[in-house]
């Protein structure tokens, strides 16, 4: 099975580009974040005529996450939002369960500037994820959870790091809450079979970021270990930063054994 995750930065402005990809790669699972569209501006019938069953969770001008899953594959939405703030609106978590694997798709806030509420706000969230990351855990179930994680872990994981150490995606407390989540027995699908690898999932619309190759890997995912043995291989789709009226995120893919 082919589970990918790709931030569209817009679903319905990059709608041919996020169909374009669909066709070209066939994934049997699609995660989307930022759709940046409400629930009633979804273009369901264009991703069904694509070949996929979706479910979404929306919201108007910002967020928003998406599973996609290939007609004939069974989806189960099983959690909308994460526990712990009942007063938060933003749209940033989605869960189901595609052929017996629990996928969680993510959007995790940026959270900057730095100090500040909206990074407060970041470590809330994370903490919020990470006590749901333990339930799944604790099913003993194959799990899955995917997205924009607004994180580099590790120096490896973005140009010129040094540029980067104020930064609410790579400030102390962010990677440290990256680190702890994983250690709860999470394997990091891309770095498991690339522990050493220059790969970036995020380049910069400005200053030809993509043409030089300086990017940022902040696209994840996170495997349980009922899928840790099952992972045959991972990758990004990096050409299609390169197409016209792109996302500024890449697609990210892994490939599980049945």
């Amino acid at each position: 099975m082919r589970i990918a995750t790709y931030n569209v930065n817009g679903i319905n402005a990059r709608l041919p580009v996020l169909l374009k990809w669909l066709k070209e790669t066939n994934p049997d699972v699609a995660c989307l974040q930022e759709l940046k569209a409400p629930d009633e501006k979804i273009p369901k019938q264009e991703i069904e005529n694509a070949g996929y069953t979706a479910i979404w969770h929306g919201q108007k001008r910002w967020n928003g996450v998406a599973i996609l899953a290939k007609t004939g594959l069974e989806i189960k939405e099983t959690v909308r939002g994460l526990e712990g703030e009942p007063e938060d609106e933003q749209s940033r978590y989605l869960e189901a369960v595609v052929n017996d694997i629990t996928i969680g798709c993510l959007y995790l806030p940026n959270g900057n500037p730095a100090p500040g509420p909206k990074f407060d706000y970041k470590l809330r969230w994370f903490d919020r994820l990470s006590a749901r990351a333990k339930q799944l855990l604790d099913m003993n179930k194959p799990v899955v959870l995917t997205g924009d994680y607004n994180v580099m872990p590790t120096e490896k994981d973005v140009y010129k790091p040094e540029r980067w150490i104020n930064d609410a995606l790579f400030r102390l407390e962010v990677r440290e809450a990256f680190h702890k989540l994983a250690a709860q027995g999470w394997t990091d699908a891309i770095r498991k079979l690339y522990p050493e690898e220059t790969i970036y999932t995020f380049y910069d619309y400005f200053r030809n970021a993509y043409q030089r190759n300086a990017g940022l890997r902040i696209d994840h995912f996170l495997l349980s270990p009922q899928l840790d043995m099952k992972l045959k291989d991972a990758g990004v789709d990096k050409h299609v930063r390169g197409w016209e009226k792109t996302s500024d995120h890449v697609p990210v893919w892994i490939n599980l054994a049945k």
